[in-house]
C-alpha cells in the first residue's frame, strides 16, 4: 500500500456536513475515504480530458493538413453523418 501522508484542506461548512452525514449513515467508513474517492474520480476525469485534448489536437492537425476548405453539399454531408450514426448504433447494440 502506498505511503499515506496528511494534508490540510479547507472546506465549507456545508461540505463538512455532507462528509460527516455520509459517514454517519454508513455510506463511508471515514471522511478520508470520501476524499480519497473524490481524488480518484478527479484523476480519472483528468486523464480522460487529457486524452480528449490529444485526440482533438490530432484531429486539428489532420484537418489543417488536408488543405483548404472547399464548397460542401450539405445534404450529402447530412446523409453521410446519418449513415455513420446508424452504423455506430448497430455496433453498440451488438456489443452490449
Amino acid at each position: 500500500m502506498p505511503e499515506i501522508q496528511k494534508v490540510s484542506v479547507a472546506l465549507t461548512g456545508e461540505q463538512i456536513t455532507a462528509l460527516k452525514a455520509a459517514v454517519e449513515t454508513g455510506e463511508y467508513a471515514t471522511t478520508s475515504e470520501i476524499v480519497r474517492e473524490a481524488i480518484r474520480d478527479w484523476q480519472f476525469k483528468r486523464e480522460l480530458r487529457q486524452e480528449d485534448v490529444k485526440r482533438l489536437r490530432k484531429m486539428w492537425k489532420q484537418g489543417k493538413a488536408s488543405g483548404p476548405a472547399g464548397p460542401m453539399a450539405f445534404a450529402e454531408l447530412r446523409r453521410e453523418a446519418r449513415k455513420r450514426l446508424k452504423e455506430t448504433t448497430k455496433l453498440r447494440a451488438h456489443a452490449g
